[in-house]
């Protein structure tokens, strides 16, 4: 695969997951205004979003969303700023990677409330 044709893929890569993270954070902060009217405490939010596959289905994708947009973009930004390191590549799946296993930590860990 030639280098433009790369370029092109990452970049719908890019865009996709940048509108699917826009509707991620609009539904993720109406949830939070949802939270904060009602009063609800931390330990009251966990008590509803455990064992709620829709929120674990939810926040997998809003997790799997940054695991492609933002090391693009990292990438990108690497790239332009130090063009010649080779830090651009390494760094972004290093970023990708710690979002993917952080993220889906979290989900998990939110999913189960802590019990594995």
């Amino acid at each position: 695969m030639s280098n433009n044709v790369l370029q092109a893929k990452l970049w719908y890569a890019q865009r996709i997951s940048a509108m699917v993270l826009g509707i991620c954070v609009a539904i993720h902060l109406a949830i939070i205004f949802y939270a904060i009217r009602g009063g609800l405490t931390a330990q009251e939010i966990l008590g509803r979003t455990q064992g709620n596959a829709l929120f674990a289905i939810f926040y997998e994708i809003f997790v799997l969303a940054c695991f492609v947009h933002a090391p693009i973009g990292m990438a990108n930004i690497l790239q332009e700023i130090f063009p010649n390191s080779g830090l651009a590549r390494p760094i972004a799946w290093i970023l990708a990677l710690l979002i993917l296993i952080l993220g889906t930590t979290a989900v998990v860990g939110v999913f189960t409330g802590g019990q594995i």
